[in-house]
C-alpha cells in the first residue's frame, strides 16, 4: 500500500471529548490538504466541517448513539436526521449492543433498518459499529449477519473507546459473514503502517485513524 492509497481510505478521526475547534480545524486542515476519505468528527462540528470542505471532495463523517450505543432507536434516527441536515455525508452508528447480548436481534435490526432508511433517502452512506471487544464470536456473527441483510454500506470493528479495537481476526470474521454485500471499516488502535497493511490484507477498506499524518509519513 503507498501513502495515496492509504489516505483514499482513511476517516481522519478527531472524536475525544475535550476536542476544541482548534483540534478540529487541525483535523480539516489535513484532510483537506491530502485529500482523505472523510474527517471522522462528533455531531457538534458537523455543520463547522461541512462549511470547510464545501467543494473539497473530503466527506463529513460523523457519529450516532456514541460511543455506548443505549440511546433509543427513535433518538438516533432523530440525531441521524439532524446530522444530515448540517452537512454529514456519511454516518458511523453505534448499535445498541446489551439488545444484541439480549438477543433482541428484531429490535437490533429495525435500528439498523429505520437509520439506514433515513441514510438512503439522502443519498448518504452509513457504516455501523458493532463494538467487537464487548461480543462473542457468535454474537459478531449474527450482527454481521443482520448488517449484510438489511444492506449497509459498511461494518465497522470499533468505537476505539471500548478495550480493544480493531483486530485481524475480527475483520476476517467479519469479511467472512458479509462477502461482498458490505466493505469492512477497522478503528481503534491503528497506529502504524504495519497495522494498516495487516488490516487491509484482512479485508478492511477503510480505517478510522487519529495517527494518520504519522501513517502516511510511514508510506
Amino acid at each position: 500500500m503507498d501513502k495515496h492509497s492509504f489516505l483514499t481510505m482513511a476517516d481522519h478521526t478527531v472524536l475525544k471529548a475535550n476536542a476544541t475547534e482548534a483540534d478540529v480545524l487541525k483535523v480539516l486542515e489535513f484532510a483537506k490538504r491530502y485529500h482523505t476519505a472523510s474527517v471522522c468528527i462528533n455531531p457538534y462540528y458537523v455543520k463547522y466541517a461541512s462549511d470547510f470542505l464545501k467543494g473539497s471532495g473530503v466527506k463529513v463523517c460523523t457519529v450516532i448513539g456514541f460511543p455506548l450505543g443505549q440511546n433509543t432507536k427513535e433518538v438516533k434516527v432523530l440525531e441521524t436526521k439532524d446530522a444530515i441536515k448540517n452537512g454529514a455525508d456519511e454516518i458511523d452508528m453505534v448499535i445498541n449492543v446489551a439488545a444484541l447480548k439480549d438477543k433482541k436481534y428484531d429490535y437490533v435490526k429495525e435500528e439498523i433498518k429505520e437509520i439506514f432508511v433515513a441514510v438512503s433517502w439522502s443519498n448518504k452512506l452509513l457504516k455501523v459499529i458493532i463494538e467487537n471487544a464487548y461480543l462473542t464470536d457468535e454474537e459478531k456473527r449474527k450482527v454481521c449477519e443482520i448488517c449484510r441483510e438489511v444492506g449497509v454500506d459498511f461494518v465497522k470493528t470499533s468505537t476505539g473507546f471500548a478495550p480493544t479495537g480493531a483486530t485481524v481476526a475480527d475483520v476476517k470474521l467479519m469479511k467472512e459473514v458479509v462477502g461482498d454485500k458490505c466493505k469492512i471499516k477497522a478503528a481503534g488502535g491503528i497506529k502504524t503502517k504495519s497495522d494498516v497493511e495487516a488490516l487491509y490484507a484482512a479485508g478492511a477498506r477503510r480505517f478510522g485513524v487519529s495517527r494518520t499524518e504519522e501513517i502516511a509519513k510511514e508510506l
